[in-house]
């Protein structure tokens, strides 16, 4: 069966995917119609992230991007609803409001029917796609390594103090992954100049938590970038015509040299040569 148009699967044979899930900004018109406003049901995309692992393609990485809005529905959120930070601040399933706590919705949220067509729209082929891809690959590979890319602007008060590290590695708390792997990504973002924290505010969304499972051969992590590590980054409330700035290759370049570093070691963690 042929992937639905707004789903990229790049199929590589190198123990290694990459989910890019909030890169997405396709939002349906019927329900832009219902948003407070198209900027703001796209502010809090992870811009420019598929062009910085770019090269993962090269290295034999397999890819699965949606283009569909995180707005629309969160494919890295519990499909049951459940928060993934209890108690802390964050958005859900089917967000009602950016990071920064503005309200999405003109009139009213999605109800449960329709929280439930989007699941089985856009939800339910985005994890079948990585669940196959996973058993495929575990099929050529005793170790497999999947890598969640992220990024977030690097002040966000609503969510986390101060400004985040550029490196914001998650591993659940160390129940995704091998230690290993996660000590090999640490001393490939240490080796860098910009910072780094491991389970810090991000711990890992739902695809890295329920994914994750190093006894059966299934390594997770997820690494969110502060933005300010591969472009402009405003200190202060962005607004309409301000964000998102544009990628520049060679403002991004250090960051993306390092994230090849990054990838190249969760490849020889599971056995290959890259």
């Amino acid at each position: 069966m042929s992937a639905p148009d707004w789903l990229t699967l790049h199929q590589g044979d190198a123990p290694l995917i990459v989910s890019l899930p909030h890169t997405g900004t396709d939002i349906p018109a019927d329900i832009e119609a219902a948003l407070v406003s198209p900027w703001l049901a796209r502010k809090d995309a992870d811009w420019w992230v598929e062009k910085l692992y770019a090269f993962a393609a090269d290295l034999g990485a397999t890819l699965v991007r949606t283009a569909i809005s995180r707005t629309v529905i969160d494919v890295n959120r519990d499909p049951s609803g459940v928060s993934l930070y209890p108690g802390a601040a964050t958005t859900e399933l089917c967000p009602t409001t950016t990071f920064d706590g503005e309200p999405l919705d003109r009139i009213a949220p999605p109800d449960k029917a329709e929280i439930a067509r989007r699941r089985e729209i856009w939800f339910g082929p985005y994890h079948r796609t990585l669940a196959g891809e996973i058993d495929r690959l575990r099929g050529m590979h005793d170790r497999v390594v999947l890598y969640e890319a992220h990024s977030i602007r690097s002040l966000v008060p609503r969510l986390f103090d101060g400004p985040l590290p550029n490196f914001n590695i998650g591993t659940n708390s160390g129940a995704s992954c091998d230690p290993a792997l996660a000590g090999a990504v640490e001393a490939a973002c240490d080796a860098t100049a910009f910072s780094r924290v491991t389970n810090g505010r991000f711990k890992g969304g739902y695809t890295t938590r329920h994914y994750g499972r190093p006894e059966r051969g299934v390594h997770a992590l997820q690494m969110e970038l502060a933005c300010r590590g591969y472009m402009d980054d405003p200190e202060g409330p962005v607004g309409p015509g301000a964000w998102p700035t544009p990628y520049d290759p060679a403002r991004a370049a250090p960051m993306r040299q390092a994230l090849e570093t990054v990838l190249k070691a969760c490849l020889t963690f599971a056995g290959a040569n890259p």
